[in-house]
């Protein structure tokens, strides 16, 4: 085989490798959320609801053709949202029907987000990996004038994006005996050693002064 030939393929497999581990990166992942309603203490704990199946890319992405997070599915809960109820809040995250766990951080809304007239916008929290954290939601009034989308929208929060590191000061170091050191190492001085020549000036002036009035 020639070199040229060699370092073809080489090329090819080198690239297909990359975009494969591009396409791992930007892979699309299902979070399924379930809804539970919050209930006294005495009254039956409820089995968690499907409320929606969100899209998302696993990874960050600022591509003009990346894939966007959307909402799959979406059940609107049958709830009593009366300010009254004692089911007027309710639980939502992602939920493992098999393990019946939580799989996600829950977030507690009021079921007043889901009346008629309002749209769920929900905020997914996703991880390093990935995975979901947590999941909320809120009810955005449909106004007729301002949008015509007036379906459930889902909005992507990475929390591994850092935020604005604090301006911190430098540290300050004292020495054994309470006192403060310098950026080189050195002990502050006393206010004695700062300002001894100040001291002896006037001293000087005061002596020359009093020995002037002793002579009249």
């Amino acid at each position: 085989m020639k070199p040229s030939r060699l370092i073809a393929l080489l090329i090819s497999a080198a690239s297909t490798t990359v975009s494969a581990a591009d396409d791992d990166d930007n892979s699309l992942r299902t979070a399924t959320v379930y809804i539970q309603p919050i209930t006294p203490p005495s009254s039956a704990v409820p089995i968690p609801s499907l409320l929606a199946e969100l899209q998302y890319p696993a990874s960050a992405s600022t591509s003009p053709g990346s894939e966007q997070p959307s909402v799959i599915s979406y059940e609107a809960p049958d709830l009593d949202s009366s300010s009254s109820s004692p089911s007027s809040l309710a639980k939502i995250g992602t939920y493992d029907p098999v393990s019946k766990q939580w799989s996600s951080s829950t977030s507690v809304v009021s079921t007043k987000n889901f009346r008629k007239g309002y749209s769920p916008h929900f905020l997914l929290s996703v991880g390093d990996g990935g995975d979901v954290v947590s999941v909320t939601l809120k009810g955005v009034r449909i106004d007729a004038g301002q949008t015509r989308d007036f379906g459930p929208q889902v909005v992507v929060r990475r929390t591994d994006e850092g935020g604005v590191e604090p301006s911190l000061g430098k540290n300050v170091v004292l020495s054994p005996d309470g006192r403060k050191v310098g950026a080189e190492g050195e002990t502050e001085k006393s206010f004695l050693q700062k300002y001894w020549w100040a001291i002896a000036i006037g001293a000087a002036l005061m002596l020359s002064g009093g020995g002037g009035d002793d002579g009249k």
